[in-house]
């Protein structure tokens, strides 16, 4: 097994030609995009992603670790650390890429400036991936009905969980939105959780990519609980 900083190096390596490869591109892309803190990514997050995908022929899915998000407290473990998790986990799947501009910027992360931003610099077709949960306080975000126009959404949810149905088409009707159900087999894994495992020394193997189980071991994360 490679050690932890020639893995880490070489998952930098492998980001920058996807973005690069990204950035040049001509054709009209069909783009995912993740944000969240990923603190940290687990495998959830990667079925999550994988499934919006396949389910709505996505040709790429952009990860986006964010920097200071307006909803969460502020994460103990720095932006660096979930950044190159994220680089770690996703390292070894062509149509997944990690763009670090959230992490750079200054003040809160608000989902409104991440699309504008986008939009702004790549001439591609938005495809916002969600828990399906977020539907509900999805009114409440920061200019949120320019997030409809800049965006579709794709609400995740488990095979088994409540219909979404009717609140979607509430949505869709009343804001002109373009928000599509993206189904996902039960995988109940929280960052929560981890950190949880982690602090009361538990394994997390299976719940997260190796490559980011080594690295939090690496550098001591979440030994003293959040």
């Amino acid at each position: 097994m490679l050690k932890i900083k020639s893995l880490l190096k070489k998952a930098y390596y492998i980001n920058n030609i996807k973005v690069e490869k990204f950035n040049k591109n001509k054709k009209r892309l069909k783009v995912g995009v993740m944000g969240g803190t990923f603190n940290p990514i687990h495998n959830a997050h990667l079925l999550v992603a994988q499934c919006a995908k396949e389910n709505y022929s996505l040709d790429k899915v952009v990860f986006i670790p964010t920097g200071n998000p307006p909803h969460k407290k502020t994460c103990d473990i720095n932006s660096i650390n979930r950044y190159e998790m994220v680089i770690l986990a996703i390292m070894d799947n062509d149509n997944f890429l990690c763009l670090d501009f959230e992490i750079k910027k200054e003040g809160y992360s608000y989902t409104y400036d991440t699309l504008k931003y986008l939009k702004e610099f790549y001439d591609i077709d938005l495809y916002f991936i969600v828990g399906a949960d977020s539907i509900y306080q999805i009114e409440t975000w920061k200019n949120f009905e320019k997030n409809f126009e800049l965006s579709s959404f794709i609400a995740s949810t488990r095979l088994e969980n409540i219909n979404y149905e009717d609140r979607i088409n509430y949505l869709n009707k009343k804001y002109n939105a373009n928000i599509l159900i993206s189904y996902t087999p039960r995988f109940d894994i929280s960052s929560t959780m981890i950190r949880e495992n982690i602090k009361n020394k538990k394994s997390i193997k299976y719940i997260v990519p190796d490559n980011v189980k080594n690295y939090i071991f690496y550098n001591n994360l979440y030994a003293k609980g959040e």
